[in-house]
């Protein structure tokens, strides 16, 4: 594959690290982690103006109808800037769930609200046990009229305190000794009786909810896809949203890398810049190496997934590799900087804290790793 960028996306990323760096500072980072939604309206709104959410939409829908690999480059931007808040859970997991096992009547019904910002869509999947696998998924749905009854607990659902739709994983059929047989998949309206969200405490201040359901009741026709085939959907939406979330790490490794490169040829010790330091060259150099290979591995799986070919194997990769990678390059640039890094005047502790999150979200290096094994055969 070319790994340079095209007219589109070299447009894409220069606009978006414009938009960022004038709309969203490091002091505006700190205020939406104690902000109680997180997200700003008047920045979404312009975030949709520009036609962000509906990247990957198709145009029948409203949509700019791109592919994975242009929005790996505007979330790369993203985490450039720390940006947090519920793009990833609408433009990716709610739209890429649609868009993989929703009808027809319910894409010219959700879509083009979210292509033009009038709705947010989040994905709820994981619950209690914390896993990521079908065996995980434990919430129950059962027929009753002509609806279907949900109660369970769903546990770091993304941005699920800012949702209108709430896209969820409940078990329809417990019959089957394979856990990933009767998974379904159902849109869920926020306001729904019975439905509570609460705000979870994270390290970043993102906003990750428990969503409880206590006999929450879905018409049939909000039903994604087949009943009882919803993990079928939901593994193609978590490993191309792995990959979105490694965008987001190497972005914010670029920033890093650069604080740290800037802070060693400036700070001086016994005369001179610490930069000129065997120690602290070998630090930087390891960091680069993390950031570029980290960056290979997620554009050649976003390519993949772009071009329609087979792509599991690599996103796990990516996943595995740019979550280890990044915690390390985050590492290595704070024994640079020093105990002062740790501050919060400081920005690179917005960094450590991103560090920490992204790596565990839809699924740590360790289960990808095993994705990587069952790929091979083992």
């Amino acid at each position: 594959m070319n790994y340079d960028l095209n007219t589109e996306q070299k447009m894409l990323k220069d606009s978006a690290r414009k938009f960022f760096s004038k709309e969203a500072d490091s002091i505006f980072i700190r205020e939406m982690a104690k902000d109680e939604k997180g997200y700003s309206k008047a920045i979404w709104k312009k975030m949709a103006k520009l036609d962000w959410m509906g990247i990957l939409i198709p145009e029948e829908y409203e949509g700019s109808e791109m592919g994975l690999l242009d929005m790996v480059v505007l979330l790369n931007e993203m985490g450039y800037a720390c940006f947090t808040g519920p793009f990833v859970p609408t433009a990716v997991l709610g739209v890429t769930t649609l868009l993989e096992g929703a009808d027809d009547k319910q894409k010219k019904s959700i879509l083009p609200k979210i292509a033009l910002g009038k709705k947010i869509v989040t994905l709820a999947w994981a619950e209690e046990s914390g896993q990521y696998t079908s065996k995980g998924v434990n919430a129950k749905a059962e027929v009753k009229d002509d609806s279907y009854v949900i109660s369970g607990t769903k546990l770091y659902v993304p941005d699920a305190n800012n949702a209108d739709i709430i896209i969820c994983a409940a078990r329809t059929d417990s019959s089957s000794e394979n856990s990933e047989d009767g998974i379904s998949l159902f849109i869920v309206d926020a306001q729904n009786d019975g439905l509570n969200v609460e705000v979870l405490k994270t390290i970043q201040g993102d906003k990750l909810c428990e969503v409880s359901l206590n006999n929450v009741k879905v018409p049939k026709e909000n039903l994604v896809g087949e009943e009882g085939k919803g993990w079928d959907i939901l593994k193609k939406v978590l490993l191309k949203a792995a990959v979105a979330k490694s965008a987001e790490m190497i972005g914010g490794g670029r920033k890093v890398l650069e604080m740290t490169v800037d802070y060693a040829k400036q700070r001086n010790q016994f005369g001179q810049p610490i930069g000129s330091f065997q120690a602290i060259q070998h630090h930087c150099a390891d960091m680069l190496t993390y950031l570029e290979t980290s960056e290979y591995m997620t554009y050649q799986a976003a390519w993949l997934i772009s071009e329609g070919l087979s792509y599991e194997k690599e996103a796990s990769m990516a996943k595995a590799w740019v979550s280890d990678s990044y915690h390390k390059l985050v590492a290595l640039g704070h024994q640079v900087i020093g105990g002062v890094g740790f501050m919060e005047e400081f920005d690179i502790q917005l960094y450590l804290r991103q560090s920490k999150t992204a790596e565990l979200a839809f699924g740590d290096a360790d289960f990808h790793r095993e994705l990587v094994a069952q790929e091979l055969g083992l």
